[in-house]
């Protein structure tokens, strides 16, 4: 990985982003902004249904939902220099959301798909700008990210941005707050950056499909780092704790345990669902929906074959 003392530290000039979208991996469109190592670029996201759902929607939001607008992605921004075997950083110098978000279950989506066919939605009023009013008596903290930036494989042409890859894209890292940096491989020349899918609060593995999906005010500092080669992107938080609004009163966390990863992490997650259920009355869809904004899914154990346990960390500081 990149060491802290190997970045190179640049003035330079402050950018901001045109209001273009693009909903696909591909190397051959033409940049909407051409940038200096050590630039910076001003955003201002969309949220990841590129408004298809907003603060009076109700479900029919989500049976209506057009997958072909999922991920409105600012850029792809040239980075001048830039080229395949160099690796580009990201500084996320400042992110902040715009008043509302929502989440929701999408039939055939999340963890438990199965179990949780219908469509479901929650928007929620967030102008506080400290907290996910989730209940009365349970408040989610606000700790805004993008859960997709990238650049552009090099054998890209109209590729999904669903799934993550090595080019970064789609990963959902909730740690990329304010303070962290991002280092991604550049495969293609000018790197081709692009970012977006706002999210408000989100629990490691985002269970349900969805976090709080939000547009957020963003800022990013660019810096490429000519001749330093890693094989897939590679990040540092933010300095702290990776979750000081959320330790304060421990966790309860449920298990699973078995040969498959998958299965495992389905089986925490189930043991979560009712255990919010039942210990603080929540609607079983309520709490799926919970266990996604809040929920951390973490390998607890992976070296004694042939079983593996996935642990699913519930803050219990949310509960007032």
């Amino acid at each position: 990985m990149l060491k802290q003392a190997s970045i190179q530290e640049k003035k330079g000039t402050t950018h901001y982003c045109p209001d273009k979208f693009h909903f696909a991996w591909d190397k051959t469109l033409a940049p909407t902004l051409t940038i200096e190592s050590g630039d910076t670029v001003v955003f201002e996201f969309r949220d990841g249904s590129d408004r298809q759902i907003g603060p009076g929607s109700g479900v029919e939001a989500i049976l209506n939902y057009d997958w072909n607008r999922t991920y409105p992605l600012h850029g792809p921004i040239y980075v001048n220099g830039a080229e395949p075997g160099d690796t580009l950083e990201i500084e996320i110098l400042d992110l902040r959301t715009k008043g509302w978000g929502w989440t929701g279950v999408i039939p055939g989506f999340g963890l438990l798909s199965e179990e949780f066919s219908e469509p479901y939605l929650r928007v929620f009023d967030i102008s506080n700008g400290d907290y996910i009013p989730f209940r009365e008596d349970i408040h989610v903290p606000i700790e805004p990210f993008l859960g997709l930036m990238g650049v552009a494989p090099s054998d890209s042409n109209q590729t999904s941005l669903a799934p993550p890859d090595k080019n970064g894209g789609n990963m959902d890292i909730r740690h990329l707050t304010q303070g962290a940096r991002l280092f991604l491989p550049i495969e293609v020349e000018g790197a081709l950056f692009s970012a977006g899918d706002g999210h408000a609060a989100q629990g490691d593995g985002e269970i349900c499909l969805t976090a709080v999906e939000c547009p957020l005010y963003g800022s990013l500092k660019f810096t490429l780092h000519k001749n330093k080669s890693i094989p897939s992107p590679q990040f540092i938080t933010a300095p702290g704790s990776l979750t000081p609004r959320t330790e304060t009163k421990g966790f309860f966390a449920t298990t699973g345990v078995g040969p498959d990863l998958m299965v495992c992490a389905q089986d925490a997650a189930r043991a979560m669902v009712d255990h919010l259920e039942k210990e603080y009355g929540l609607p079983r869809y309520e709490a799926y929906l919970l266990c996604s904004l809040a929920v951390d899914l973490k390998i607890s154990e992976i070296v004694d074959k042939p079983n593996y346990i996935v642990s699913a960390y519930l803050p219990l500081s949310i509960f007032k």
